[in-house]
């Protein structure tokens, strides 16, 4: 929200309107570019922002839920002097996927969209040398979001904002008042965020940091990727299971399979979810379920600095126990 607030600011001075004091009656519309695959976290923060759902255009994606740049550049020119916000992601929700940042930011800022980035936890590929180069290119988008509750592992209400049109920044969020003490110089924190009252919130995020250091958060992502993979393949390996993505990063999907004769793909979606519920009532591990492209799926993720090898192995022999005792025949 508080990134999409800077763009609106930015996008609606640019034409002369001051949205903090005339608000959006009257105001140019803000379209909102983003694919089918995006996380629907950013939805809230258009329908609090007053820019409206209807205002979002779903671009098609290829076959890893990567917006299309063709796609992107024809919805561009469609209305070249339309205010533009541009959604990518790092790291979709359900396959850990990135959107192609390299081709599709300069594309955007050529018809002086704003490009922002949703990384909930994929921004987090940045730490690591060996997945980094999934984040080439994301530098020059105008705004970033990530959460440290995911990946750092500090509390949950941990999020980053990351704004570079630092005037848009502060006059989207700022307010001053006779009652409040304002310094000139030093940095305020209620000049850039929706909260006035707030716990010191970057003292967790700072000890986290503190505590790994650049290799040990490194460490992390590369341990959580590689248990993700393990686990997806592992499982997808079992009878009755199917690898519908194998992560990229730390997230993929498995699926699991009605055995019986003809058995529908309603039949499987059930068979999934009660796969899934089995798990989490056996006690030994926990995964959720979604929906990708039409199916059940038991989604992966890992991000936790405590999964261990040993943690694999018991989630493994834990499902594979499950799925016998819950076989159909």
């Amino acid at each position: 929200m508080t990134c999409l607030a800077a763009a609106r600011n930015a996008l609606l001075a640019r034409r002369g309107w001051n949205v903090e004091e005339q608000g959006l009656y009257g105001a140019p519309a803000i379209r909102i570019l983003t694919s089918g695959a995006q996380h629907s976290s950013f939805e809230r923060a258009v329908r609090l922002l007053g820019l409206g759902l209807s205002q979002v255009v779903y671009l098609p994606v290829d076959s890893g839920d990567r917006l299309h740049a063709d796609a992107l550049e024809r919805t561009l020119k469609s209305d070249s002097s339309a205010p533009t916000i541009v959604l990518l992601q790092a790291g979709d929700i359900n396959i850990g996927t990135y959107d192609p940042f390299e081709a599709l930011i300069p594309l955007a800022k050529s018809h002086g969209a704003w490009v922002h980035i949703e990384g909930a936890f994929g921004l987090w590929a940045a730490a690591s040398p060996m997945y980094r180069h999934l984040v080439n290119g994301v530098a020059a988008a105008d705004s970033w979001a990530t959460d440290g509750h995911k990946w750092l592992n500090v509390p949950y209400d941990c999020g980053y904002a990351f704004v570079a049109d630092v005037e848009a920044h502060r006059n989207a969020m700022s307010h001053r008042a006779v009652y409040l003490t304002h310094d000139t110089v030093a940095r305020d924190q209620m000049d850039w965020n929706p909260e006035w009252s707030r716990r010191a919130r970057g003292f967790a995020t700072y000890a986290a940091l503190r505590q790994l250091g650049r290799n040990g958060m490194a460490a992390l992502v590369e341990r959580c990727c590689k248990h993700a993979h393990s686990l997806v393949t592992l499982i997808g390996s079992l009878s009755g299971a199917e690898i519908l993505w194998e992560p990229e990063i730390n997230q993929g999907l498995v699926r699991f399979l009605d055995a019986r004769p003809g058995a529908s793909d309603d039949d499987h979606d059930r068979r999934t979810d009660e796969v899934i519920a089995a798990i989490a009532a056996a006690g030994e591990a926990f995964f959720s379920g979604t929906t990708w492209r039409g199916k059940r799926a038991m989604r992966v993720s890992v991000c936790n600095w405590q999964t261990s090898g040993e943690d694999v192995r018991r989630t493994v022999e834990a499902v594979t126990r499950v799925l016998q005792r819950t076989r159909r025949k």
